[in-house]
């Protein structure tokens, strides 16, 4: 196994694997502003924190209302995310679907992979 020289060389070395996961059959790809509305849900999902379709529409930093509502329904149709219902009909929890979840399983995986080699 090569041995890395600077601790850059494992994040490059994850980058790699994360890339090569990229290409397997899975999920389609995300944009920028998605994988940011992922990584958020993630990070509530970790946490357990409840997550709603209004809680994320009303982060400044997302963007308009609009656009996130736009983007979230984009990655529902892509599979990374479900609506559950809540107490409140008026209100849709945001998680992640299986296959997402699988998903970080993966990059987890290339994250252990990567650290094996140091």
């Amino acid at each position: 196994m090569k041995r890395f020289g600077r601790p850059a060389d494992l994040y490059l070395r994850f980058l790699d694997l994360a890339q090569s996961i990229q290409g397997l059959p899975s999920l389609p790809a995300l944009d920028p502003l998605e994988e940011r509305i992922l990584a958020l849900i993630a990070r509530a999902n970790q946490q357990e924190e409840r997550l709603c379709v209004r809680d994320l529409m009303a982060r400044n930093e997302l963007g308009a209302p609009a656009t996130v509502h736009t983007r979230l329904k984009s990655m529902r149709q892509k599979g990374w995310i479900m609506l559950t219902d809540t107490t409140d009909a008026r209100r849709k929890q945001v998680e992640l679907t299986q296959a997402a979840l699988t998903h970080f399983d993966r990059l987890s995986k290339a994250m252990q992979a990567a650290s094996q080699g140091m």
